[in-house]
């Protein structure tokens, strides 16, 4: 009997097949975004069971086994035994046909552990035993996982105020896998709840060792950061947005608005939004100056779930696609930079896919020509990094910009097991490359598709970060 995942799963023309099994199968992965925990792989942690290595902070999961009637007690509760998740989890998985979650579910369990079997709860005991053999094998190291996947680099998402000591770790350890680190300053930035906002300005001043006592003050204390993470490798920064917004605001109105904040004041909607804007640009024109990469993840509507956020708090599986409005303010944001000449490497992602056409119109208005895809709309992104919603991100990036400049996937995930996304992508785009190619759309010249193939899985990263 034929395996599910085979050989050329995803792959349903001639041209497909040979474009991803010549061109793009082999490619290592530049991993440019993820949130994996640096610690687990500084310790290079073995895990105790699948149950831990799959279910612990796998919020997609969560997010299924709750849509499929299991109780939170079992899903994240501490005193669940590891098989008994792990069984409510065999029992989901069927339910989640054309779901991504199925075929990444079997494209780990074969990648990792070799099974081919269904899961199930039928199958779920044998696959337990099987992949917890394994697990309990040094080769199932957190290291050895991301070994067997081919990986290059993988830059995490941290924190200004991070100590990066588990980064410094791996390197002094030789990893000959490079793990960076990644600026994500979304807290510097959330003004709007001056209470926890405080307290996280006291942390900032200690590690910086400035005393933020004023806005100007502020800033210099996060230039000393972003210096050190620059010190420490890293070269993309990653930005959290509802929306863009573009609005105006002079110098003496954002000193204002901080001092309020820093007395534990209640500023206004008006206030928040300035001095929102005031940080992020400085943080631009931090990026220009050092020559990185800056992400702009955008739209997700966050914590919707009181019950959910007071039992486990944030990224718990309870957010969803937002709808606010985006063209103008992010044209007039990014015309901003573009302007006063502070325009670094840029990518823009989009979680609702209404926005898909505006994203990739948006490109070319600030390409200069001294980059190739300068200006970058990044991969289907969270609710989007599924089967069609990887297709329209290709079709629409074809339609109205250069699919061949795209700097490829990323897996933005918590999961060590989570690296197959890659082959997902890879098959996906190859498949509709080839279908092309069959049906004379494109030419049959599959030395210079395939190596379009190769550039988006793996050289139009290589050469766009440097790294």
């Amino acid at each position: 009997m034929k395996s599910f995942i085979h050989n050329d799963f995803m792959l349903y023309t001639k041209a497909a097949k040979e474009l991803y099994h010549t061109y793009s199968e082999n490619q290592k992965i530049i991993d440019y975004h993820c949130h994996l925990p640096v610690k687990d792989i500084a310790e290079d942690r073995q895990f105790k069971s699948i149950t831990e290595l799959w279910l612990e902070g796998d919020h997609y999961k969560w997010r299924a086994m709750r849509t499929n009637g299991v109780s939170e007690n079992i899903i994240t509760g501490k005193n669940t035994p590891d098989f008994e998740k792990f069984l409510k989890w065999a029992e989901t998985v069927p339910y989640t046909v054309r779901n991504p979650l199925y075929h990444w579910t079997h494209l780990e369990l074969k990648r990792y552990f070799g099974i081919d079997e269904l899961l199930s709860p039928d199958s779920a005991k044998k696959i337990y035993e099987k992949a917890n053999g394994l697990i309990s094998t040094k080769e199932y190291s957190v290291k050895n996982l991301i070994r067997k996947m081919n990986v290059e680099i993988v830059c995490t998402t941290d924190d200004p105020i991070d100590s990066l000591e588990y980064h410094q770790k791996i390197k002094n350890d030789g990893f000959e896998i490079k793990v960076l680190p990644a600026w994500r300053p979304d807290k510097a930035r959330a003004v709007e709840n001056p209470v926890q906002y405080k307290k996280y300005l006291e942390k900032l001043a200690e590690v910086s060792g400035v005393n933020i006592n004023s806005y100007e003050k502020l800033i210099e204390a996060l230039r000393i950061r972003h210096n050190f993470f620059h010190n420490n490798g890293c070269r993309l920064s990653d930005h959290a947005l509802e929306t863009f917004f573009f609005i105006k605001y002079t110098p003496s109105q954002i000193s204002e608005a901080f001092d309020k904040v820093l007395a534990g004041k209640q500023i206004s909607q008006e206030e928040i939004e300035q001095l929102k804007m005031a940080i992020l640009f400085e943080f631009c024109i931090m990026d220009y100056e050092k020559g990185w990469v800056q992400q702009f993840h955008v739209g997700a509507l966050r914590n919707n779930n009181d019950r959910i956020m007071r039992l486990l708090g944030a990224d718990s599986g309870v957010d969803s696609i937002g709808d606010w409005p985006v063209a103008e303010p992010m044209a007039k944001f990014i015309n901003k930079l573009d302007t006063d000449n502070k325009l670094t490497k840029t990518i823009l992602y989009n979680l609702n896919p209404a926005h898909n056409e505006v994203y990739a119109t948006m490109l070319g208005n600030f390409q200069d020509g001294s980059v190739p895809g300068k200006i970058q709309w990044g991969a289907a992104w969270w609710f989007l990094d599924q089967k069609e919603g990887i297709e329209k991100h290709l079709d629409a990036l074809s339609s109205l910009g250069l699919l061949s400049r795209f700097v490829g996937m990323l897996t933005d995930s918590r999961s060590f097991l989570s690296y197959p996304r890659h082959e997902y992508f890879r098959r996906i785009l190859c498949n509709k490359l080839g279908e092309d190619i069959e049906k004379g759309e494109l030419p049959n010249d599959i030395n210079w598709i395939g190596k379009i193939v190769s550039d988006i899985s793996y050289f139009n990263a290589k050469n766009y970060f440097g790294f």
